[in-house]
């Protein structure tokens, strides 16, 4: 099982029309797929036809991430009524923003790691949509991932934000989960006739070559239309959801051939040893960075 975090520090970019754009690719493939929704807007959760009242959530999860809890908080999406297959959606709650908390306690940021230590064997791909900023809840995600794409729009905001995404997911690698690296950038919302918009692509360019998808994700009214009706963009009729749907293969055929070769297995024990090592009871994640940072000077 593979973990992907979709994120942006930037709100307003797209972030989780990519991913539900990348779980529909990754559901026509045949993977089996797990959505957890931690932004607390829960639009992937709307997106994947996840409504209704439910027991458990992943707020839920992430005050106590026992095997009951996280499966009770899973729940297929419609989106598998259309054809076989296996898309689940770990449903959001607005609840969830109390554990989105600027210095987020050490302890606190392992435990969505533990929630899907209890699924491992369940799913192919696990994609995370993230909140739009760099505390608790994101910091969450990064621990337990091992790829994260990052999502911009051509504003010279976004490539600020972008720039600080980079550092922090690096920060996070060198002191908590040495196996997380960049999945890329992605740029959303791109239009080709926008002089601004080909301005801003150049400079991303330039900034961060290699690491820049290929594609332009552009901005088009279908994609509304289809998380509107909560239907995965590879079965919306249409010559431009077929476009969009080759984008979304396109971006996913690159995350998986970065993704390493070792087994989950081999990830979860070499970042417990590293939890096992740094976790210092009372002091939050912040604190420990500093540490150890200030250790490395030493």
């Amino acid at each position: 099982m593979h973990v992907l975090s979709v994120s942006s520090l930037k709100g307003g970019v797209g972030k989780t029309t990519v991913a539900l754009g990348l779980a529909s690719a990754a559901f026509a493939r045949g993977l089996r797929t797990l959505v957890v929704d931690l932004d607390p807007q829960c639009d992937a959760t709307t997106g994947l036809g996840a409504i209704g009242v439910f027991r458990e959530t992943v707020a839920d999860v992430l005050q106590s991430p026992k095997h009951n809890v996280v499966h009770r908080a899973i729940v297929a999406s419609p989106w598998a009524q259309a054809r076989s297959g296996n898309i689940d959606v770990m449903v959001g709650s607005r609840s969830v923003s109390v554990f989105d908390t600027p210095q987020p306690a050490l302890r606190e940021v392992w435990k969505l790691e533990e929630a899907l230590s209890r699924v491992e064997n369940e799913y192919d791909l696990v994609i995370i949509d993230t909140p739009p900023s760099l505390n608790g809840l994101t910091r969450t995600a990064w621990v337990c991932s091992d790829r994260v794409l990052l999502v911009t729009e051509p504003s010279i905001y976004s490539v600020v934000a972008s720039q600080r995404a980079m550092s922090a997911i690096e920060e996070i690698r060198r002191r908590l989960n040495t196996r997380l690296d960049q999945a890329g950038l992605l740029v959303n919302r791109f239009q080709e006739q926008n002089r601004e918009h080909l301005y801003r692509v150049a400079e991303l360019q330039s900034l961060f070559g290699g690491k820049l998808f290929n594609e332009r994700i552009p901005e088009r009214a279908t994609m509304q239309q289809v998380q509107g009706a909560a239907r995965p963009i590879h079965s919306w009729p249409g010559d431009t959801a077929a476009a969009l749907a080759l984008q979304f293969d396109s971006v996913l055929n690159r995350i998986e051939g970065s993704f390493a070769s070792e087994t989950r297995r081999d990830r979860k024990n070499e970042k417990n040893e590293a939890r096992n090592h740094r976790v210092m009871r009372g002091q939050n994640l912040d604190q420990v960075l500093a540490l150890e940072s200030a250790d490395e000077k030493i």
